[in-house]
């Protein structure tokens, strides 16, 4: 099936969470539901986004055949504390009170739990069918209430990259992942899941986003090592193994640049563009994860021609080798040359009638002869270092 985009222009400007959440209000009004005020916690340091009421979502209903590969973890942060809970059951308390923060977490999910979460929040089908389908490039896709954000991850002592994808909301954040990334894993989290969830969804999206960038880092440092060591073997002694491990470190670049570099151009969009889902203070975090990745582009850059670099030396050093040989091989030929030229003359029938049918001092003659001819070619030879 082919791809395509839910992909729509924001508003030419910012849109305060006020100004938000009074068009939602007046909406609500007019269709005659209840219209619901955010809850404000005083250990978050911005204010709470208010959730979407019930009447816009219906609650999930019982779904006991959606249960996938991996787990569904509910987080919500509500009345200043953490409240967990698992299982797609879980989603029926997700629109039914108030809650600044909700963070829902698929772990290798199933269509049936992928569908659930979709009723749940309302998202748009090509965002679920995104999330089925896998395999995409990393992107952003905005729509006025949703931020869809596609990138990958390289998990400590992996190779391949993972796919992660990313919904931001009014007041919620939804994360799908492969079991070969584990988001609690996160060092912003490490300390305590409650000051990163309490400043908001964009916060906790930018903890996420911004200890997957960091997991680049280590990956590249250790090809960066790997490619100075080849570098090194190239120059001291080079042999089909090392070329084979040039290929094979030119691989893994190209594989970690077609997971970076597309990452580079989201956060560029996401800190270029006027988002009401993301504030300003936090528009600067974002930024900062820009600027690491401009960073990580530059390194890859610069391996690439280090990697290109060390193929074109051993190339040079095959030739020179081979150059070497051809030449070394010249010299014998040019001595052999000499030998078989006096042992052709003399070898003829008419050179004995030269020598007065002497045949054993004519033998001993020309072996002489012929000995110090090729000693002389060498001796000429080696002075000029071609043998």
């Amino acid at each position: 099936m082919g791809r395509r985009t839910a992909m729509a222009r924001t508003s030419s400007r910012r849109r305060s969470r006020s100004e938000v959440a009074d068009d939602r209000s007046a909406a609500r009004s007019r269709k005659g539901a209840e219209s619901s005020a955010g809850a404000t916690s005083a250990e978050r340091i911005k204010p709470a986004r208010p959730g979407p009421s019930q009447a816009e979502h219906p609650p999930v209903p019982d779904a006991p055949d959606a249960e996938g590969n991996g787990p569904l973890r509910v987080v919500r942060w509500l009345d200043g504390r953490v409240e967990e809970a698992e299982g797609t059951a879980a989603l029926r308390s997700i629109r039914n009170r108030d809650c600044p923060t909700t963070w829902i977490d698929l772990c290798d999910p199933s269509p049936e739990q992928v569908a659930a979460v979709t009723e749940a929040l309302g998202l748009h089908p090509l965002i679920a069918e995104d999330i089925l389908e896998g395999n995409q490039r990393a992107k952003i896709e905005v729509t006025d209430d949703l931020v869809h954000i596609v990138m990958f991850a390289l998990p400590r002592g992996g190779t391949e990259p993972v796919e992660i994808d990313l919904v931001l909301g009014e007041g919620f954040l939804l994360t799908v992942h492969d079991v070969a990334w584990d988001p609690r894993s996160v060092t912003a989290l490490r300390t305590g899941l409650e000051p990163v969830i309490a400043r908001g969804p964009d916060h906790l999206l930018w903890a996420l986003v911004d200890d997957v960038v960091d997991g680049y880092f280590p990956f590249i440092d250790r090809l960066g090592d790997e490619i100075e060591d080849v570098e090194d073997v190239v120059i001291a002694r080079a042999d089909p193994a090392t070329l084979e491990r040039l290929f094979d470190l030119k691989k893994e670049l190209l594989r970690v640049r077609r997971a970076v570099t597309p990452v580079r151009e989201v956060f560029n969009q996401l800190t270029n563009r006027d988002l009401a889902l993301i504030d300003d203070e936090e528009v600067l975090y974002f930024r900062d994860v820009y600027d690491h990745l401009i960073r990580l582009t530059d390194e890859l850059d610069n391996y690439r021609e280090l990697v290109s670099g060390t193929l074109e030396v051993y190339l040079s050093t095959i030739n020179n080798n081979l150059s070497l040989i051809m030449k070394r091989l010249t010299g014998v030929t040019v001595v052999l040359t000499g030998i078989a030229a006096l042992a052709g003359i003399f070898g003829m029938s008419e050179a004995g009638t030269a020598l007065g049918g002497k045949e054993a001092i004519g033998f001993w003659l020309v072996t002489v002869l012929t000995v110090a001819a090729a000693l002389l070619m060498a001796w000429v030879l080696r002075r000029i270092d071609w043998i």
